[in-house]
């Protein structure tokens, strides 16, 4: 069997290319240069205050680390292999100064056999600066003729901090002399799912003597089908007979068989096996019932794109959010950094994840505890926000990258579809379907692929990106973002909100504390002056709505507060347009760092926000929904709240009565029962309006609760402000409602 040695590392830095660093400093690998030469100078928490920009430098300079070879004894055939998963980003790696390997990419995995080495050999990692499309200024444009991820560079939640170094495991290989270079398992499920025909194809370094067994078990352990062969590259052929079908997160059971191919020498020994988890299922886009009724005028020339999930046979309503790398450093990211965040992502009834063009693509690890919680990826590749010129240098860098990302990736069941980037056909990137960066993602999918639905960017024609402020500066709330809005699919959309107050404290200096203002750590953690003078904060809105802020916890429970509620709201307007509307995904679900104010739910590492919960209650399968115009009411209005059922399951549920109450004062008061009948599987149903002039109070929030008879699990809340006045006397007099 191959055997993995890890190497013993160490790093410095130069100006120039050909210089020697003079001071070295331990390394660790999977890292970045720059957590190394922090820690070696006892520099205090990345996030805490200003201590980002000690970083700045970093990205400027030559970086080379170093490892001592000491080759393990070798037995005759045996070969020793130089193995990375990633090195980030434009590097070359040389042996007693010679070289063995150079490539710019930073998801291209590296594989060099080290041929002659000796104890005392030293083998180098050399990586040039970070890449920039123009000196000046230091913005996310430099990063248009790269595929380093653009967020690095600079965004409204990420610090400037361009990461370098080895990023993911990096060892050394002993093989023998015939191993398994690469095996996979294809396969095409019959269109009424009971049998899946498979093909294995393994690829041998050599010709082997011996011979080739595969074997699929299903989840219990039991061989469901084998297959032998010479020890030659090539494949082996099987079908399997009503296999248990990979299903997305609250739509069934996201099922796993293992594929085990087995290389055995002439005398039956085994010499490599190779294990990987398959999930049968088959995904498609597909257009919404009405769809090809638009456009309606003439000239026609093709209706808003496809953007439906079908998930083996069954449109399903996509639910979740946008993706970011969970660290400002790729390095650091382990199996247990995803753990938390993918366990709370499929608890609040996710089952749908975008990872955002900007970020990096993820370890291994992430993409397989995706497919054991049924969580679907729609993947993008590392373009976002720019104009990606197709310049030759350009394209050969992306072609092999894209190559490489797709031939990891297609492995995985949770791997929905493609995207070519985020929002490449805004003004602000100006790219259209026919640059070339985007016609060779596009095929290269399709060579690579061509079962996996592509789409080209986000937004396209008929899809929402935004908005993402609680309150637009017309004076429009969420409350009205989305009731007229009529689109196929809402992408991108989010309200800002501070982090915990303890948090606060960890990362924003005492004497700046409290009030946030511009020009403290409250602005480069994105609190203020994140993308507009008022974001991510949105200071005024919160006062205009709860009141001045006497303290720092006043404040931090004013605006988590709105953006629980506003995401609520949200989300569950968004269900309600099913189906014309496909998806609903915030932005965002987790953070790089920890900032005081962002639109994600989750603060970095992985606490949940308010807003978590309040989104985890409005993607419930089954969940009694009002839709409410307005957030302020003031006693005497008619308040006028449309009651719905919104079923997402695969399931009908049974007829019920629902009942809606009006919370002021101590006593709920009576509203409303609905008796609903039974509702059909992923099918919603609109139910009647109250209608009731409001009462006078002396309560500064109002809270309308909708209770379903014997099923708590399905009841609602939603509370909001509430303005104490006089109301007139017929309001007061009449506390009913009228169907």
């Amino acid at each position: 069997m191959p055997q993995r040695f890890p190497l013993t590392w160490q790093v410095g830095f130069t100006d120039t290319r050909d210089s020697a660093p003079a001071v070295w400093v331990p390394a660790e690998a999977p890292g970045a240069v720059q957590l190394d030469w922090a820690r070696a100078h006892g520099w205090g928490p990345v996030d805490y205050g200003e201590n980002w920009q000690q970083y700045l430098w970093m990205e400027d300079v030559f970086w080379t680390y170093t490892a001592p070879l000491t080759p393990p004894p070798l037995a005759p055939g045996e070969r020793l292999f130089f193995v990375s998963r990633g090195i980030d980003y434009r590097f070359q790696i040389t042996v007693n100064g010679s070289v063995v390997h150079d490539q710019e990419g930073m998801f291209t995995p590296v594989e060099v056999e080290l041929r002659d080495v000796q104890a005392g050999d030293t083998l180098a990692v050399h990586i040039w600066p970070a890449p920039k499309s123009r000196p000046a200024p230091a913005d996310r444009v430099q990063a248009n003729q790269s595929c380093k991820p653009a967020v690095s560079y600079g965004w409204d939640f990420h610090p400037r901090l361009i990461p370098l170094g080895i990023w993911d495991d990096t060892y050394l290989e002993v093989r023998p002399a015939c191993h398994l270079r690469d095996t996979e398992l294809h396969y095409t499920l019959t269109d009424d799912y009971t049998r899946a025909d498979i093909r294995v194809t393994f690829e041998l370094s050599t010709p082997g003597a011996g011979m080739i067994h595969w074997e699929l078990c299903d989840p219990a352990g039991a061989v469901a089908c084998c297959a032998d062969g010479p020890a030659v590259s090539g494949a082996l052929c099987a079908s399997l007979d009503h296999p248990e079908l990979w299903w997305p997160n609250g739509q069934g059971t996201p099922t796993l068989y293992t594929s085990r191919v087995t290389l055995r020498d002439a005398d039956g020994d085994t010499v490599q096996t190779a294990e990987a988890r398959v999930g049968f299922r088959r995904v498609r886009l597909v257009m919404h019932p009405t769809q090809w009724k638009e456009p309606v005028n003439f000239p026609k020339t093709r209706s808003t794109p496809p953007i439906t999930l079908e998930i083996n046979g069954r449109a399903i309503f996509a639910k979740g959010a946008n993706w970011v790398s969970p660290e400002i450093f790729p390095g650091a990211i382990t199996a247990e950094t995803y753990r938390p965040l993918l366990d709370m992502a499929a608890a609040a009834h996710m089952n749908l994840l975008r990872l955002w063009g900007g970020a990096i693509v993820g370890k291994e690890a992430f993409y397989e505890q995706c497919d054991e919680r049924g969580l679907l990826l729609w993947q993008e590749f590392p373009l976002a926000c720019n104009r990606y010129e197709g310049t030759p240098a350009y394209l050969d860098v992306l072609d092999q990258e894209s190559r490489a990302i797709i031939r990891r990736l297609r492995r995985h069941p949770s791997v929905a579809l493609w995207c070519g980037g985020n929002e490449l056909f805004n003004v602000w990137s100006g790219m259209t379907e026919q640059d070339l960066p985007l016609r060779l993602l596009n095929r290269n999918c399709y060579d690579l692929d061509p079962t996996r639905p592509f789409m080209y960017t986000s937004p396209l024609m008929g899809m929402g990106h935004g908005h993402y402020v609680f309150r637009s500066k017309d004076g429009a709330e969420v409350y009205q973002s989305f009731v007229n809005a009529g689109c196929t699919a809402y992408t991108e959309f989010g309200c800002g909100g501070p982090t915990s107050a303890e948090l606060l404290r960890r990362i924003i200096p005492p004497d700046e504390l409290f009030p946030p203002r511009p020009g403290t750590a409250w602005e480069s953690h994105h609190a203020v002056l994140a993308w507009e003078p008022n974001s991510h904060l949105l200071l005024d809105v919160i006062e205009d709505y709860c009141g001045p802020s006497a303290s720092l916890e006043a404040l931090v429970a004013g605006g988590q507060w709105l953006q629980a509620e506003g995401l609520k709201c949200l989300f569950e307007e968004a269900r309600r347009q099913k189906p014309r509307a496909a998806m609903a995904l915030n932005w965002c679900f987790n953070e790089p760092w920890l900032t005081a104010a962002n639109m994600s739910i989750v603060s970095w590492p992985a606490e949940p926000k308010p807003a978590y919960y309040a989104v985890a209650g409005a993607l419930r399968p089954v969940l009694a929904s009002a839709r409410i115009s307005k957030f302020r009411w003031q006693a005497g209005e008619l308040f006028t709240p449309e009651l719905w059922l919104l079923n997402d399951q695969p399931a009908p549920v049974p007829a019920g009565r629902m009942e809606a109450y009006l919370c002021l004062d101590a006593e709920p008061l009576f509203l409303l029962g609905w008796d609903y009948p039974a509702v059909a599987p992923n099918t919603n149903l609109p139910g009647p309006v109250v209608r009731i002039a409001l009462p006078p109070s002396d309560a500064t929030r109002l809270s309308l609760v909708l209770r379903v008879v014997d099923h708590p699990e399905m009841d609602s809340a939603y509370t909001l402000v509430y303005l104490p006045g006089a109301a007139s006397s017929d309001a007061a007099a009449t506390r009913r409602l009228n169907a």
